[in-house]
């Protein structure tokens, strides 16, 4: 396996490597969509991520990667073996799986396993992508020309935290929550609206237009090139600290707080924007305290608002007729006007 290069070590992308962040101390904001130029580091980001984050707990043999401290979400295999007092726990890396544009539905959901249907006759189940997944980040690069029954696919486990798969004789159900990462081009086409919502958080990355970023990016990268191990090693304290800075925010996100005035601030900017619905509100507020754990902050602030505020609503919002601003400068008036 190629080794990542150093999330710490990237240069600039300050939006997008705060959403992946978010999203890594809070998985319930709903993944990160990163559109912008070819080139720009979008999939150096996702993979660098994957390579910091803390190993995580499962329960030794599954396919599903239970957690052994949630027998409520355990699979039909684990609650067996959990019945006879069989579990055994291990630390893993968190999972990170692509899913390539032209992957069958069956290698998605998982299929009949053909080789146990021919060698011995028996019906049994061989996972997908989807179970690979669960507890980690599913990836998918150029995501807007994903096809339309992937994408139907997705909705529908991504709304149930559960993949149901019925066919062949089989009757599977297994828990699948993941962390939905899609990156693309907005050149190459839009979004199916269905999808687009039910990414918790939009960033958009551009190429660096200064000229010191443009070098430092290209010198860092040639420095890894020619000797990995070197560039790691300079790096290794900076990850290490990065890496203990999540699990701090993860383990004081359940006691961080947000006033009234704080949830009435942010429904406020939703309503001043005009999102539908009120999964803008929710993600809002999420990524907002994820961002105050981060910080090491107790309650949710104007100013954790307003940093995430961009990323939470811009792809949320109705195209207005009348206001031909893009929708990160409509997102940045609202939050003017409400906080100033």
């Amino acid at each position: 396996m190629a080794t990542a290069f150093p999330f710490s070590a990237i240069v600039g992308q300050d939006e997008m490597k705060l959403a992946l962040l978010i999203a890594a101390v809070d998985p319930k904001v709903g993944g990160v969509l990163a559109f912008g130029d070819r080139g720009s580091g979008k999939s150096t980001a996702v993979r660098a991520l994957a390579a910091l984050l803390p190993k995580m707990k499962v329960v030794v043999g599954c396919r599903y990667n239970c957690d052994p401290d949630r027998p409520t979400e355990f699979c039909d295999d684990c609650r067996s073996r959990a019945a006879k007092g069989a579990l055994k726990s291990a630390q893993v890396p968190v999972p990170v799986v692509d899913l390539p544009l032209g992957a069958t539905e069956d290698r998605v959901v998982g299929a009949l396993d053909l080789e146990r249907a021919l060698a011995r006759g028996e019906k049994a189940f061989e996972p997908g992508l989807l179970a690979r997944a669960h507890r980690g980040f599913l990836y998918i690069d150029e995501v807007n020309l994903l096809e339309d029954h992937l994408v139907d696919l997705l909705l529908d486990v991504a709304a149930s935290g559960e993949n149901v798969v019925e066919r062949e004789g089989l009757s599977i159900r297994h828990p699948a929550r993941f962390v939905l990462v899609g990156t693309g081009n907005p050149e190459e086409g839009e979004l199916r609206p269905q999808l687009l919502d039910r990414f918790g958080l939009s960033v958009e990355v551009k190429t660096p237009d200064d000229l010191a970023s443009r070098i430092e990016v290209v010198r860092r990268r040639d420095e890894f090139e020619n000797d990995t191990a070197a560039f790691i090693a300079v790096w290794s304290k900076e990850e290490t600290r990065l890496r203990r800075k999540i699990t701090s925010a993860r383990e004081r996100l359940p006691s961080v707080t947000a006033s009234n005035a704080a949830l009435e601030r942010a429904a406020k900017i939703c309503m001043t924007l005009g999102t539908d619905g009120l999964r803008g509100e929710l993600t809002l507020m999420r990524a907002a305290r994820a961002l105050a754990a981060l910080e090491g902050a107790k309650t949710v602030a104007d100013d954790h608002l307003r940093r995430i505020a961009p990323s939470s609503l811009r792809h949320r919002l109705r195209r207005n007729p009348l206001d031909d601003a893009g929708s990160s400068v409509r997102v940045d008036r609202a939050i003017a006007e409400i906080l100033g």
